[in-house]
Order: structure tokens, then C-alpha cells, then sequence
């Protein structure tokens, strides 16, 4: 009996150590393997390389706005990396796999492109010019339209009535006949804006850019928030139960019921709403919604799990079960929505900046709205670029995170996996 109430040794120092070390282990062979399993999905690859495209042109922004030549060439050549690689690393692993080009040489071939890259892009990104927001080109290319009765060619040709808008370069009204020399936004692409300019003479590749930034500020917040929210939610309504599971589920089915873009729609008429704003309403609607509830139904299988009993028995305390025993478990499946919930969060985000509900400088969104609100929607394709790089980025970005989302559901899931 007296030896029942000795007091037990105190774990040495390194034996701590070991454990944290057993841990880290445990943790590292579980992402390991996730990973692997996740490799093995193409369309999950072909998401997060959409997703790494993206999310690489928003962070080559802030350095190509520096105004700092060398780093604004290198980002460039960043930006056009995928491209180069597409042609340049096959080949040098070809010449490798032939043993007539070594790791290092290779490497070296890579950073001199960069550095002769840099260099020669370097003055190409004039932070003026390319503001996103306040940016104009001075010096548009001239477009040659010759006055005709009807207009066969709106590229080449002008109508009488539109030749009033304008006058020779000595003064003289246009007539029937004359060739009039434009400049004038917006302009298609060409050697100094890739992808064209704006009515306002703005950078569509450099709006394209910074609505990256906008578009995964919003969605990472959003998603953080949700899974914040979710997470304790629905594990706490699982593990109490009673009056707090039927408050909270109740709450969730509320929030189901209600249309969330409408709700969008009315408080950001009503109130100013800043992109973090939007994000973090987003979050918290999905958070204590459908995510709670999937979360909660998760929560409740672990919940009747061996573990969970000797932890209570244990003497473990209610905060603590949860918090270490029940969340880590339901985490997993919570990362999944959080990938939809990005999706939902920039589909959302493009909806309100086209109907100017959204206090920010630039968005795809914006841009789309301008277009709209300058009548270049009913020129058909004549202005593609206004309209049709916004919504593709708007549309692959989102399809991106519910790819990948995908993906992680097959990792989350194994029923889903292909036999």
C-alpha cells in the first residue's frame, strides 16, 4: 500500500524531448503520407498548380510596384517562368538524364536566366504607368479609321456620325473619305500592356494582379474564420449535447434557410463594407451554417470513440477533451471546407464588386462592372479583353480551391478513393 503512494519519479528533461520528437515524427509521416495520397489525384495537382500560378501574381505585385529595376525584372521573369519551364527544364532534364549536364550546371543555368532576365525586364514595369489604380498610358498606339457611310469594319472604320467626335490635325471637320488618326483607350494587347488597357488607359495585367491579392485575402480570411468558428461549434455541440446542441443546430438551420447573397447584398447597400469585412461575415455565416453541421456530425463519431472515454476518466476536464482530443480529429474534414468555402468567398466577392456594393480600389469584379457600366458589353467580342480575363480568373480560381477541395476529400475520405 505504501508503495501505491510514493511519489512517482519526475520524467527527465530529455525524455521530454523525446516525446515532443515522437510527436513531430507522428505528425510529419501523417502529412507525408496525405501528401502522397493527394499526388496521386491529377485534378488536386492541377488545382493547387492553378492556385500557386495565382497566388504568384500576387505577390509579384508589390515588388514590380517597388519601381526597383533589378527585383521588377526578376519578378517579371518569374511571372513567365511557368512558360519558360514548360520548354527550358524538360530539356535540361533530358541533357541531365544523358549525363551531359550536371545538378549544379542546371542550377546555374536557372539563376544566370534570372539574372539576364532581371536585368533586361527591368525597365520594362514603369510604376506609373502600371498603377492599377491611377496608372494611364500616355502614348497609345495609333489606330488609322477611314470615314464611310456604313461600317463594315469597326477596326478600320468610322461612320459620319461618329466623325464629328473628331478633326483633322489642322482643325477641319472629318469628311467622307479621310483617314482619322486615334489615340484613344482602350487599347488591345501589345508590346507594352500584354493584355491591353482599360477605358481609363489602366493595365488590364496589372488590375489582373492586384485582384489576386483581393481575391486571396478574402478567401483566406473567410476560410480561417469559418474554420475557427465551425470547428468549435460543432465540437462543442457534440461533446455537451442538450439544450446548447439544439441552440446552436437550430441556429445553423436559420442561417440555411436565409439566401446569403441577398443578406450580402442589403448590408453591404446599407453598410460600408471593406474586403475584410465581407470576409470575415462570410466566414462566421459558413462557420455557425452547413459547416457547423457537418462538423458536428463528424465531432459525434469521435465523440463515442475508447480515447475519448479514458480521457474523461482520466480526469481530463471538459475544455480539455475538447480542445485536444475532440477538434485535432475533425480538423481534417474542416480543412476540406475550408477549400469551398475560398470558392463560395470570391464567387461572392465578384457578384457585389459588380454591382459596386464593395468599398475597394480593384477587383475582378470592378473590373467586369466597368466594362458593363462603359457599354462595352454590347460591342460582342470587339473589346474582349475588358471582360474575358476577369472572368476567367474569377472562374479558374475558384474552380482551382474546389478542385483541390476535391482532392482533399478523397485524402479525408478513403470510401472515395479509387480502387
Amino acid at each position: 500500500m505504501t508503495d501505491l503512494l510514493e511519489a512517482r519519479p519526475a520524467t527527465p528533461v530529455g525524455a521530454k524531448g523525446s516525446l515532443w520528437r515522437i510527436r513531430a515524427n507522428l505528425v510529419w509521416a501523417g502529412v507525408t503520407n496525405n501528401w502522397n495520397l493527394f499526388r496521386a489525384n491529377r485534378v488536386g495537382i492541377v488545382g493547387l498548380a492553378i492556385i500557386l500560378f495565382f497566388a504568384l501574381m500576387a505577390l509579384i505585385h508589390p515588388v514590380l510596384m517597388s519601381g526597383m529595376r533589378w527585383y521588377s525584372g526578376a519578378a517579371l521573369f518569374l511571372l513567365i517562368w511557368p512558360v519558360v519551364a514548360w520548354v527550358v527544364w524538360p530539356l535540361l532534364g533530358r541533357l541531365r538524364h544523358e549525363r551531359r549536364v550536371t545538378l549544379p550546371l542546371t542550377v546555374g543555368i536557372a539563376a544566370a536566366l534570372l539574372v539576364v532576365t532581371g536585368v533586361t525586364l527591368g525597365g520594362v514595369w514603369d510604376a506609373g504607368t502600371y498603377h492599377p489604380v491611377v496608372g494611364n498610358e500616355a502614348n497609345p498606339p495609333v489606330l488609322y479609321r477611314t470615314v464611310v457611310n456604313e461600317v463594315a469594319d469597326p477596326a478600320t472604320e468610322m461612320s459620319i456620325r461618329e466623325a464629328l467626335l473628331y478633326s483633322n490635325p489642322d482643325g477641319s471637320p472629318l469628311l467622307l473619305g479621310d483617314v482619322a488618326e486615334i489615340r484613344e483607350q482602350p487599347t488591345g494587347p501589345y508590346g507594352r500592356h500584354w493584355l491591353g488597357t482599360d477605358p481609363l488607359g489602366r493595365d488590364i495585367l496589372s488590375q489582373l494582379m492586384k485582384g489576386a491579392q483581393g481575391a486571396f485575402l478574402l478567401g483566406m480570411v473567410a476560410a480561417l474564420v469559418t474554420v475557427l468558428f465551425a470547428t468549435s461549434v460543432g465540437a462543442v455541440a457534440a461533446y455537451l449535447g442538450g439544450w446548447i446542441d439544439s441552440f446552436f443546430m437550430r441556429l445553423a438551420d436559420l442561417l440555411l434557410m436565409l439566401p446569403a447573397l441577398a443578406i450580402f447584398i442589403v448590408m453591404s447597400s446599407v453598410f460600408r463594407f471593406e474586403l475584410w469585412h465581407l470576409a470575415i461575415l462570410i466566414g462566421v455565416l459558413s462557420g455557425f451554417g452547413g459547416v457547423a453541421i457537418v462538423l458536428k456530425s463528424q465531432a459525434l463519431a469521435v465523440k463515442v470513440k475508447p480515447f475519448i472515454e479514458a480521457a474523461r476518466v482520466a480526469g481530463g476536464s471538459t475544455f480539455r477533451v475538447i480542445t485536444v482530443h475532440v477538434i485535432p480529429n475533425v480538423m481534417p474534414l474542416s480543412f476540406l471546407y475550408m477549400m469551398f468555402t475560398v470558392t463560395a468567398a470570391i464567387q461572392t466577392e465578384a457578384v457585389l464588386s459588380f454591382l459596386g456594393l464593395l468599398n475597394i480600389d480593384m477587383s475582378w469584379g470592378l473590373m467586369i462592372e466597368l466594362a458593363r457600366n462603359q457599354g462595352y458589353f454590347l460591342t460582342g467580342m470587339r473589346f474582349w479583353w475588358l471582360v474575358f480575363p476577369a472572368g476567367l480568373c474569377v472562374s479558374l480560381l475558384a474552380a482551382a480551391f474546389f478542385l483541390v477541395g476535391r482532392a482533399m476529400d478523397e485524402v479525408v475520405n478513403p470510401r472515395l478513393r479509387k480502387r
